[in-house]
């Protein structure tokens, strides 16, 4: 997935509101930004942190700019607009890059299904095979050199993995797909010591036969692209 439009820098002084942040250019101008992102952010938006952002061509925007990617000290590069996770998932499938889920004809986004009134982020259809349902799942919080999601309590993460458990019963294919959105991470495990409820849910949805796969990405100011698959450690 490339960025389409050229990321400036600056650095981060505070997120604030949850879609805020303010940042501080080069020359000393302060200025805020839209952030895309509901989440905690923990360790990803900290003072200091070099800022990488956007900037629309939209005028009737209040705030034109975006915040993309941060860098911690440690250099490590963070995408912390959670958009991008489907994207790159979806041009990763269509390219063949996550081979567990290549060869079907037809790629479909936001589709309305299950029973809880929910949107399944990629849904893949073929004549010949049965339909694949792909939640997307974008991971950035790292701690003690262990990857987890989520980052905070998330209600409509428990009810997406109760819509794929619905799925797979119902004799479809159900896919949790966590995408890696920081260069740090090596794995990925369920943060049961932030979300325990979800941490359970993935587990029976294992258990049932959802499938769980993680992709870790490079990221660049240019284009953020699938790297590898990495484990998913469940205990």
């Amino acid at each position: 997935m490339k960025f389409s439009s050229t990321l400036s820098q600056a650095r981060l002084i505070k997120r604030y509101k949850r879609f805020l942040v303010d940042l501080i250019d080069t020359n000393g101008v302060e200025f805020t930004v839209h952030c895309a992102n509901t989440g905690k952010m923990t360790g990803c938006a900290d003072p200091g942190f070099r800022a990488y952002y956007s900037t629309s061509d939209n005028t009737k925007r209040k705030y034109p700019h975006s915040l993309e990617i941060t860098s911690n000290h440690l250099k490590q590069m963070i995408c912390v607009n959670t958009n991008h996770a489907n994207k790159v998932a979806i041009e990763a499938i269509k390219y063949h890059k996550i081979p567990e889920l290549s060869d079907y004809q037809h790629t479909h986004s936001e589709v309305k299904y299950g029973n809880e009134n929910s949107r399944i982020d990629i849904l893949l259809s073929d004549d010949k095979k049965q339909d694949c349902y792909v939640e997307v799942k974008s991971v950035t919080l790292l701690e003690q050199q262990q990857g987890y999601f989520p980052d905070t309590q998330t209600l409509r993460g428990q009810k997406h993995i109760r819509e794929l458990m619905t799925m797979k019963q119902q004799g479809d294919r159900a896919v949790l797909l966590f995408i890696v959105m920081h260069s740090g991470i090596n794995s990925v495990k369920p943060a049961a010591h932030i979300d325990p409820e979800y941490a359970k849910l993935l587990v029976k949805a294992k258990e049932i036969g959802v499938e769980i796969y993680a992709y870790n990405t490079i990221i660049s100011l240019d284009e953020i692209k699938i790297k590898q698959r990495v484990p998913v450690l469940m205990a």
